[in-house]
């Protein structure tokens, strides 16, 4: 599989889930950089599943 178009999703898909987790995480009330930096991990890592689904779904098009 090229990685053109998984990664292009990826680096999307991982910003956009990672900053709505850190803001989650901000808006609960904690502080600290290691809140912020699970909520960015565990945005990265959901982001993996959703980068697969999306180019499935993208690639099922033609």
């Amino acid at each position: 599989m090229r990685l053109g178009l998984p990664l292009l999703v990826f680096i999307m898909a991982s910003t956009a889930l990672a900053g709505a987790a850190i803001t989650g995480v901000l808006a609960a009330g904690y502080d600290g950089w290691q809140p912020i930096v699970i909520a960015a991990a565990l945005g990265a890592l959901v982001a993996v599943p959703v980068t697969l689904f999306a180019t499935r779904q993208i690639r099922n098009l033609r």
